[in-house]
């Protein structure tokens, strides 16, 4: 982990705890060593910040969208953790560098619906994630980050404070190594499912604390 990247989450972590209640729960799911991917919901510009924080101890690599390295100050400080993807026309030399990051043992974040939820309802995920699990052989690891939609939804200018929780799962099986549209498909469905399913566990740990 580099020191620029640990100064980084360790103060988002300090931001968002003191300003948004940040809780974590599962964080013992996610392996320190191998490779990794770790799936989200995304809903908000924050989410990346929240993965970050969260996990921490490992450094993540994640696939963020090209036009943000274009941007100045932005883009530099965005290429030190992540690398780019073009989210309409994925090229194939983007699933290469993720399964070749993953065999090098890096842990990677996905947000499997392509991009972020305009009113924070779960997508569809797209078959680029099924296809980078099926080739890398890595341990899916899923998410679910509740609050960000509400602290910045899509389109907002301002942060308003809200209290931000993420919670992570136990490992998803990919079943088979095959690379087919609908086996990708399939793993796409089972993702977005556990990830659905924690979307439920919070909810119900929410209306046990009203």
């Amino acid at each position: 982990m580099t020191l620029a990247y640990r100064f980084a989450t360790t103060f988002f972590f300090l931001l968002f705890k003191i300003f948004f209640r940040f809780k974590i729960d599962g964080i013992e799911k996610v392996p320190q060593k191998g490779s990794v991917i770790v799936v989200s919901n995304h809903a908000s510009h924050l989410d990346p910040l929240v993965i970050g924080a969260a996990i921490g101890k490992r450094q993540s690599t994640f696939m963020a969208k090209r036009g943000l390295f274009k941007i100045p100050l932005v883009g530099a400080f965005v290429k030190t953790f992540s690398f780019p993807v073009d989210r309409d026309t994925p090229q194939p030399s983007t699933i290469k560098e993720a399964v070749r990051r993953l065999k090098n043992g890096e842990l990677i974040v996905m947000f499997p619906e392509g991009g972020r939820s305009r009113d924070g309802s779960l997508l569809d995920a797209k078959r680029g994630t099924g296809l980078i699990a099926a080739l890398s052989g890595a341990k899916v690891i899923p998410a679910y980050i509740d609050g960000t939609d509400r602290a910045l939804p899509a389109g907002a200018k301002l942060i308003r404070l809200s209290k931000i929780r993420i919670i992570f799962g136990s490992p998803i099986e990919i079943k088979g190594r095959e690379s087919g549209k609908d086996f990708q498909e399939r793993i796409g469905n089972d993702i977005m499912k556990e990830i659905k399913s924690l979307k439920l566990k919070v909810k119900s740990y929410e209306d046990n604390n009203c």
